[in-house]
């Protein structure tokens, strides 16, 4: 029997209620016993009989009005009809307010909480659980208790910082469901939502908050922010007061209040499925992506209000784009966080950003810093190579290394793509570290040690030559230089937190594990040995190098560190900065996929055709290349054979084997079809497909020692120059241009005698006039540029006062050449001491200790008042008294004449 629309969507909605745990029940049938949570059909009521009316516990909660499926384009309109029945008597019972209203076709769901301050209809996967709208009823609705958040206490917090938490907690006040907060790396997102999370606990009383990360790495990393997070209004941890758990099996503890996890796991969980822990490591912009959306089912343990609130951590990634239907499984605010978004991040956060706060802000706020970039280009990097028939050469193994000695039958024309890949030229490996060696005392100049360096490779096996390489050209041993992916036989996490905290290694190397997202805050120098075609990507690979440091850190693992971490440089080995980048990773991939991504995609549950047969082609080939211990080894580890592989990659879409399979197991060709692609998926693990990935790729590597490659520029990027030389002109136009209003500029410009004069609060004032009208002239961005200008006397300055300092002094001719002003001082307090002890004023050593205080005071602060002797370090050693004590009536003199001798 045909069944009419409305017949379909009611059984889809009876459906739908079943998986979320009601009970379905007609009018005239009533049974309040069989549980907590009956939804009864056709109840009567005083506008005519309600589809559904939802009762807990015998109390009448909500109602469902159910319409036809070719009606959910005008499924809002009929909110008057539903909030019509919530507010009419029903039958038997008198009088209701029913809060919890529905529409729904079976396709698309509407639900409106009639309780919130402005209620509005939003989608929702599935209908509410009866526990929930039992909980529910009892509390103010979560957006009601969200209009009552109290103030934020700002400490600790930066400015940038305040301002997210407070347009998120606006965002969560309009009742807006998605709000994306744009923050540049290293100016502490993650420390953002975790106070924003501990409001919505503390104040909010939210009941659950998923933590969302793309990788186990971060996951930990966030971990560990939570368990070192203490609110400013209690001296507990965070995971003192609530309970977090970082998801690692298909058990969430029931008081758990975060949750911490990927949305891989996220996803197999829904499922009831453990995940393959491989996905769960790598970097998603590395991986397959699917080509068609995830499917996503009810889960009866993880229901759509599982989560209150969905923190979604570098939501740039594309990742998000193709299982997206998983956050939307969720009725949850989103809130998105991101150094780098995208068109397609903007648009599903429906364009809400509540945050932006660039890179560029952030270098000028000092929060972060910014670079310099250096260029290294050679021959064969630029224009490939070739390699003459007849020519004897090496062929190498990917998977285990091992070489033979070969001659070549045709010649082999390579590009400058194929490096590393299929070819492996050691000449170009080595000039590019040569010349990195060489040229490091120009990029770092008074540096003992190598800065902490990370260089990214194509591949692990890249990785590998890159390393023998560096260890060979510096003369170092292992120590000096170690790979850094999630393949190492060392632990990953050591070798990560030896390059983070310890003198050894000083140059990691590393194809993705901390490429995005992981912090190394004493890293000043990134070496680009591959290039990335995703801007989005690039912009997070460089963000490794933006975080702060102070000296007392920095020292710790580079001792001759003078300053403040101040910058990191760039060194562009293969025009990474020049290609041509896309917003995105393509997403698009069918038979130009590697097999290894078709392989994920069928693994992760792809069903497209276009993956299983290609597959099955590849392997067809594969059967073919591979020696016969190669196919007794895959033997051993799937149980199949190749040739069995193949087949049930083909038959999974062949129409007769799903006819044969559907006549043996007795299930329709739907059904048949599921279990053929089942079948041949099952094959395939992570262990799996990074071996067939590897071994397939044994014979497929020459390595080319013929043809030796030559350094043909090396030197700092000309693009920046100019960029740098603009840089400067602009900050010599701003000083002229408020030479006349800004006191102490017009002390320089125009009074130079009178420079001792000169204040703190006046140097404050011309950088708070330059943050707020020319924010890209912070001093120390202005400091890079001069470098790349003209000569540079000494160090870069310990903090931006001290710089802004001493381009006022260059920029008015005080100083033939940038010098740090605190260098000057300390050189005038040298010559002030000796012209005094010439003088035969000899100063004891109490007194000098005095002396260097003072002159320590006027190098950071520009300016010494005797009130100052008030304050810290003075007071602490006897303030005003003790210099009276040891200088006499002399103070005030001395203290004039080192204000005007030290500024000179």
């Amino acid at each position: 029997m045909t069944l009419t629309p409305e017949q379909n969507a009611r059984l889809e909605i009876d459906r739908m209620l079943d998986y979320s745990g009601w009970i379905v029940q007609d009018y005239k049938k009533i049974n309040f016993g069989a549980g907590k949570g009956v939804a009864v059909r056709e109840y009567p009521t005083e506008s005519g009989p309600a589809d559904y009316i939802l009762f807990v516990n015998k109390q009448p909660v909500g109602v469902i009005e159910a319409k036809r499926d070719d009606e959910g384009h005008r499924i809002t309109k009929v909110e008057e009809q539903s909030a019509g029945y919530a507010t009419s008597g029903l039958k038997h019972i008198g009088d209701a307010d029913l809060p919890f209203v529905y529409e729904s076709t079976g396709e698309i769901t509407r639900f409106t909480d009639r309780r919130d301050p402005k209620p509005r209809s939003r989608d929702v996967f599935s209908f509410h659980q009866p526990d929930t709208l039992e909980e529910w009823i009892q509390n103010p609705s979560l957006r009601e208790r969200l209009q009552h958040l109290p103030g934020l206490n700002f400490e600790g917090l930066r400015k940038c910082q305040v301002s997210a938490i407070e347009n998120i907690e606006t965002s969560f006040k309009d009742a807006r469901p998605r709000a994306l907060v744009q923050m540049a790396t290293g100016s502490g997102k993650t420390f953002t939502a975790i106070t924003m999370i501990y409001r919505l606990l503390k104040f909010a009383g939210a009941k659950r908050i998923l933590f969302l990360v793309d990788t186990k790495n971060l996951g930990e990393q966030a971990e560990q922010e939570f368990m070192k997070y203490t609110p400013s209004d209690d001296n507990r941890k965070f995971t003192e007061l609530y309970p977090v758990q970082r998801l690692q099996s298909n058990y969430i503890a029931p008081d758990n209040k975060v949750c911490i996890s990927t949305i891989q796991r996220l996803y197999s969980m829904m499922k009831g499925e453990e995940p393959d822990e491989q996905v769960d490591e790598e970097n998603p912009n590395e991986r397959y992506q699917p080509k068609e959306p995830m499917p996503v089912v009810y889960s009866e343990n993880i229901p759509v209000e599982f989560f209150d609130v969905i923190v979604i951590d570098e939501c740039h990634r594309s990742i998000y784009n193709l299982w997206k239907q998983v956050l939307d499984y969720f009725d949850s605010f989103l809130i998105g966080l991101t150094a780098t978004p995208d068109k397609r991040t903007f648009g599903f956060f429906n364009e809400n950003v509540v945050s932006e706060y660039s890179h560029e802000d952030a270098v000028a706020d000092g929060v972060n810093v910014g670079h310099d970039l250096y260029t290294i280009e050679t021959k064969i990097t630029k224009e490939g190579s070739r390699l003459e028939a007849e020519e004897f050469v090496d062929k190498r193994e990917k998977l285990t290394r091992k070489t033979r000695w070969e001659k070549l039958e045709d010649e082999v024309e390579y590009s400058s793509t194929a490096l590393d890949k299929d070819v492996v030229n050691p000449s170009q490996i080595r000039n590019i570290i040569r010349a990195f060696r060489d040229k490091l005392q120009e990029i770092f100049p008074d540096r003992d040690e190598i800065p902490k360096t990370l260089i990214f490779a194509k591949t692990d096996s890249h990785a590998d030559d890159i390393i023998q390489m560096v260890r060979e050209e510096f003369a170092e041993g292992n120590e000096f230089c170690k790979k850094v992916t999630y393949k190492i036989e060392e632990d990953p996490k050591s070798v990560l937190a030896q390059f983070r905290n310890e003198y050894y290694p000083r140059i990691a190397v590393t194809v993705d594990m901390i490429a995005t997202g992981t912090d190394v805050k004493p890293l000043e120098c990134l070496l680009f040995m591959r290039d990335v075609k995703s801007r989005n990507y690039f912009e997070q690979m460089k963000g490794r190098g933006t975080r702060t440091l102070d000296r007392e850190g920095l020292i710790k693992v580079s001792p001759s560190a003078k300053t403040d971490k101040t910058h990191f440089v760039i060194v562009d080995a293969v025009g990474v900065s020049k290609s041509v980048k896309t917003d995105s990773r393509p997403l698009e991939r069918k038979r130009t996929v590697p097999l290894k991504d078709l392989l994920m995609g069928i693994m992760m549950g792809s069903e497209d055709e276009d993956f299983f047969t290609s597959a099955a082609s590849r392997f067809a080939r594969l059967e073919k290349q591979l020696s016969d211990s190669d196919k007794q080894e895959f033997n051993m580890k799937t149980g199949k054979t190749i040739n069995r592989v193949t087949h049930e990659l083909l038959d999974a879409f062949n129409p007769d084997a799903i006819e044969d399979e559907a006549e043996r197991s007795g299930v329709d060709h739907g059904q048949a079809k599921k279990k053929l692609i089942e079948k041949a998926s099952a094959t395939f693990t992570g262990e799996i497909i990074d071996y067939i990935d590897n071994v397939r790729k044994v014979h497929e590597q020459i390595i080319d020692r013929v043809n030796q490659d030559l350094v043909t520029y090396a030197g700092w990027d000309k693009e920046q120059k100019k960029q740098a030389e603009q840089l400067v002109a602009g900050f010599r136009e701003f000083l002229e241009e408020h030479k006349d209003e800004i006191t102490a500029l017009s002390i320089f410009y125009n009074q130079p005698h009178r420079r001792r004069e000169v204040t703190y609060r006046m140097i404050r004032d011309v950088l708070e006039v330059l943050k707020r009208e020319k924010p890209q002239l912070a001093p120390l961005n202005v400091w890079q540029a001069w470098q790349a200008v003209e000569k540079v006397n000494g160090n870069s300055p310990k903090n931006e006062l001290i710089a802004l300092v001493s381009l006022i002094r260059r920029v008015t001719e005080i100083d033939d050449e940038l010098t740090p002003y605190d260098a000057i001082v300390n050189r005038n307090f040298q010559d002030w001491v000796f012209g005094k002890q010439a003088g035969n004023l000899k100063f004891n050593e109490e007194q000098m200790n005095w002396l260097r205080m003072i002159k320590d005071h006027i190098a950071t602060s520009v300016h010494f008042n005797k009130e100052d002797l008030n304050m810290a370090p003075f007071d602490a050693k006897g303030g005003i008294g003790k210099m009276y004590q040891l200088f006499g009536d002399e103070i005030d003199h001395i203290i004039e004449e080192m204000n005007e001798e030290l500024v000179a």
